[in-house]
């Protein structure tokens, strides 16, 4: 097995003395789905989380982090965050504003901070997985450990998809 190289998100939790786990899955580049994720790490799929850069009409950017069974609910978005309304951003914007990738977006260590929502199922599991960064590499980590250090706040912004299923 190849050695697994950190990401500066790992190195920021590193230095804020979070513990987690760094856990590389193998990327399919027509599937970047949080579903294929979960498969891969024979985990729920609502305990394994995705990161959206969102924009709101008041704020500006803020990022959301829900179950890979859900999508994110724009009206319960706009509202926690303070705006009256809010959409994803487009997808070219993505790596200018945060310095991440599609498929590698991870809420820890983007280029600047921004205000963070997680979907408030993530305190009810031991850990979660966020993307540490890259595409292929998930973070293992506690949800009060990772919402602390963001400096997140808990919210239902999420609403399951019709199409979520199980392992």
């Amino acid at each position: 097995m190849s050695k697994i190289v950190k990401t500066n998100a790992a190195r920021l939790l590193d230095k804020a003395g979070i513990s987690y786990e760094l856990i590389p899955y193998e990327v399919d580049e027509n599937d970047l789905a949080a579903g294929h994720i979960a498969a891969q790490l024979s985990e729920p799929l609502a305990q394994v989380f995705k990161t959206l850069v969102l924009g709101g009409d008041r704020t500006g950017y803020f990022v959301c982090v829900v179950p890979g069974d859900s999508e994110v609910d724009l009206k319960a978005a706009a509202k926690v965050s303070g705006n009256k309304k809010c959409d994803l951003i487009p997808m070219k914007d993505l790596l200018p504003v945060t310095g991440y990738i599609r498929g590698g977006c991870s809420p820890v260590g983007m280029k600047k901070h921004f205000p963070t929502f997680f979907h408030s199922s993530a305190m009810s599991y031991p850990y979660i997985y966020i993307s540490a960064g890259v595409r292929g590499l998930q973070f293992k980590v506690s949800p009060e450990d990772v919402i602390r250090f963001t400096g997140a706040l808990c919210s239902d912004i999420a609403r399951k998809t019709d199409s979520s299923s199980g392992l």
